[in-house]
């Protein structure tokens, strides 16, 4: 890898020796001098040599591969390949690959290129549209363009250019493999240009792998923070975080302020708050759909918000100027995070101030980033401040349950919260306690439905052991510790009529259909035919109006002669005065 050659410095653009369409965007944008890593990057990669470089965000890198890019199809026009591009470069976000696409717009707008974008959260078929003409420049997100390439709607085997921006946020969040993916389907003669804010192990080793003979430029490494951002740190409860932030926003200096959270749902339950009291705020995160987060972002560069609650995957893809503020509600996790998220003020030679709100559970994410940044940020203590009052809300988790074990509306006990956590501890609902106690204090709860239904023909509530004995052909015990009687059928008046003049009534059907009015019931019968058979007991005496009868139909005494060979369940249900057929 061979250091950059040690030229003149470089003061304007037109000392770079660019197109002339492409110096009058420029001037039309009032660019005129080019930022460091602008002016160290852009001779080699018009040579056309691959080039990593190292910079953080907010330094100008995408006019630093965008500008020698637009350079070369300027001088070499020809059509872009069908389903395919020329130049491809992917980026890890959304708002990210939108912005280098309106860059490489802006910038080539005299040139009359083709630039087309290609991410998730929108429909495919416009991508797929706008592919199968073919384009000069394609921004794409690694996801949604492998999923054109499996539908063959994209081909990038033409490729002559190949940008990967934000290689290190692309580790993050998992795209490496889909990567390689993506570059073993580019033609092997093609110009690499490789951008990361840091450069770990894996990154290394893919850079290895995509460049030959690369240039090296490395500008304000990620441990640097911009010189004309203001730092502090406000020490305080959080619980009094949001009370906080609306007093720091009601500062009329704060009139286009970031705030970063480290969650999705932080994100909008502090957008919330902050509009419940007033402010004009949009959230900004993964949950939002494309349009949304459009909406957002634009709302906030014409200025019809003054908030903007991001979390940090989309740190690196606001590129807003005039940003006066950005307010860490809560310290990120990762501490280059932290350089990124400031990065979004003081952009475009401005100054900014970047605030940040310290509860004791963050301290060691403070410690790192000053490690980091190897500086020891201004300390404001307002902890134990009777100005600020506490929020009444009850913390919550990252998954927006609350803290306190105990919900909202169930401080008594008892409600749909207490049984939730109850099936979750495996303990019994209480409601059904309470049920289970009713029904013990009438016993005769039980017994009456059994009448009920008794009177009215069906078959009494039995254990599943009683029926064992009718189903095997053997006695049933039930039914000899039972006397053979029927109960007298009890007058329900909250129940509607059940008899045979009835409504609706299905005991003239099939296997519902009861004995005429005329025929004997049980209380006719005599009392000396002694104890009926098991099974016509278990059967609710089904046969007792018309005698028994074998399975062919032949006549069997009353007194139960002969025993009954094993019947098919259901079988018992069978009207009484019809016979089964002998075939």
């Amino acid at each position: 890898m061979r250091p950059p050659k040690k030229d003149c410095p470089l003061t304007t653009f037109t000392d770079l020796r660019l197109a002339e369409p492409i110096l009058k965007a420029l001037e039309g944008e009032g660019y005129k001098t080019p930022t460091p890593i602008q002016a160290k990057a852009i001779p080699p990669v018009m040579e056309g040599r691959d080039l990593l470089g190292i910079a953080q965000t907010g330094t100008g890198k995408t006019a630093a591969f965008a500008l020698p890019i637009l350079n070369r199809l300027a001088a070499d026009r020809r059509p872009a390949p069908r389903k395919g591009c020329r130049v491809l470069v992917l980026s890890p976000t959304r708002e990210l690959a939108s912005q280098i696409a309106e860059s490489f717009r802006t910038y080539g707008r005299h040139l009359g290129i083709t630039v087309g974008i290609v991410f998730g959260g929108v429909a495919h078929r416009p991508q797929i549209q706008t592919m199968s003409r073919g384009v000069d420049v394609l921004v794409a997100t690694p996801g949604r363009l492998l999923d054109l390439m499996e539908q063959r709607a994209a081909d990038i085997s033409g490729t002559e250019v190949f940008v990967l921006d934000e290689a290190d946020q692309m580790l993050d969040l998992g795209f490496l493999k889909p990567i390689r993916r993506i570059v073993s389907h580019l033609s092997q003669r093609r110009q690499n240009l490789f951008f990361s804010a840091t450069m770990p192990g894996e990154i290394a080793g893919l850079a290895d792998d995509l460049l030959k003979d690369p240039v090296k430029v490395a500008v304000a490494p990620v441990s640097t923070t911009a010189e004309r951002v203001r730092q502090r740190v406000i020490h305080i409860e959080a619980g009094k975080k949001r009370a906080l932030l609306a007093e720091l926003l009601a500062d009329p200096e704060m009139t286009r302020t970031l705030v970063f959270t480290r969650t999705k749902r932080g994100a909008d339950r502090v957008a919330r708050h902050l509009e419940t009291g007033g402010t004009k705020v949009a959230a900004i995160h993964g949950n939002k759909s494309q349009r949304q987060r459009e909406i957002a972002l634009e709302d906030f560069k014409l200025s019809r918000i003054h908030v903007l609650v991001a979390t940090d995957i989309a740190a690196r893809g606001i590129d807003i100027d005039l940003v006066t503020h950005v307010v860490n509600y809560e310290l990120p996790e990762v501490p280059e995070a932290y350089v990124h998220r400031i990065g979004r003020t003081a952009r475009a030679g401005a100054s900014g101030i970047a605030i940040s709100l310290c509860d004791a559970d963050e301290r060691d994410q403070l410690r790192a980033i000053e490690r980091l940044t190897r500086q020891q940020i201004p300390h404001e203590d307002r902890r134990n401040d009777p100005s600020i009052v506490a929020d009444k809300t009850p913390p919550r988790r990252e998954d927006g349950e609350s803290t306190s074990g105990q919900r909202r509306g169930h401080r008594n006990g008892g409600g749909r919260g207490e049984d939730r956590n109850s099936r979750r501890e495996g303990q019994p609902r209480a409601d059904h306690g309470r049920r289970d106690d009713r029904s013990a204090s009438r016993p005769e709860h039980r017994e009456r439905r059994d009448e009920t239904h008794a009177g009215n023909g069906h078959r009494p509530h039995q254990p599943r052991h009683a029926h064992d004995g009718a189903r095997t052909g053997g006695p049933d015990r039930n039914a000899q510790q039972r006397p053979h009687q029927q109960r007298p059928q009890q007058h329900r008046p909250d129940r509607a009529p059940r008899g045979d003049d009835a409504p609706g009534s299905l005991h003239d059907v099939g296997f519902l259909a009861r004995p005429a009015k005329g025929a004997r019931r049980d209380q006719d019968r005599p009392q000396g035919h002694g104890r009926p058979h098991g099974n016509d007991h278990h059967r609710g005496h089904a046969g007792h109006g018309h005698g028994q009868r074998d399975r062919n139909g032949a006549a069997r005494p009353a007194g139960g002669g002969g025993q009954e060979r094993p019947r098919r369940p259901g079988a018992d249900r069978r009207p009484p005065h019809r016979t089964r057929d002998a075939g």
